[in-house]
């Protein structure tokens, strides 16, 4: 992971201009982790937009039963957030447009992060979350994808949100398996929009795709 920082902060220092990043990938894939990495190597105050308050709350996409194929199998399931349809999408391309032609921003406000205001005027601004994979790529100067396999991902979501948000277990292993399968049908195919794809396991991170000279990390 070090390499793809180094490699990320030497381009970022070669650039003239203010930019904008883009850092997304399915739940527990890695993408805050590096987010938050990536802050600490830059010396100066940087943006960051987490972009989860664009992201339809839970309690009403419980309501939103939709029906997808995959792997010849027809499912009937609530809504999850690797649905492109549960983000405020035209809300964060307005946002990140805002930033990009020189008009601050005021964050939304909720119950878990507190609203500020960024200013369009600061060198470079992190936008990250899963809403970005569905955004106008065309508004970031540069975009990274992380995911995992779907047994490291349960693995990981049942040591954070167990503890830290203190979801049942047994609805997080049901859940598990249809919030996969819809993470397959409707959000990986978005990766191919992105400039490095980063793919993680609990043995080894691999660089997929990028926009640099380097495959292992």
């Amino acid at each position: 992971m070090n390499t793809l920082i180094q490699e990320v902060m030497r381009w970022i220092n070669s650039s003239d201009k203010r930019l904008i990043i883009g850092i997304s990938g399915h739940g527990a894939a890695g993408k805050t982790t590096f987010a938050n990495m990536l802050m600490e190597e830059i010396k100066y105050d940087v943006n960051y937009l987490n972009t989860d308050p664009y992201i339809v709350n839970s309690s009403l996409r419980k309501y939103a039963l939709i029906d997808y194929k995959h792997k010849g199998k027809v499912h009937h399931y609530k809504m999850t957030a690797c649905h492109p349809a549960a983000h405020h999408v035209p809300s964060l391309e307005r946002d990140v447009l805002m930033l990009k032609e020189n008009m601050n921003l005021r964050t939304i406000d909720t119950h878990y992060l507190k609203s500020e205001i960024l200013s369009s005027q600061k060198e470079l601004t992190i936008v990250e979350g899963m809403s970005v994979a569905f955004a106008n790529p065309e508004l970031f100067d540069l975009l990274i994808y992380f995911y995992t396999d779907g047994d490291t991902e349960l693995e990981r979501r049942l040591g954070r949100d167990i503890k830290e948000r203190r979801t049942e277990i047994n609805y997080l292993r049901q859940s598990h398996n249809e919030r996969r399968i819809q993470y397959e049908v409707f959000m990986h195919t978005y990766s191919n929009n992105f400039d490095i794809i980063i793919k993680n396991n609990k043995e080894k991170i691999y660089v997929e795709k990028n926009a640099f000279d380097f495959k292992l990390l």
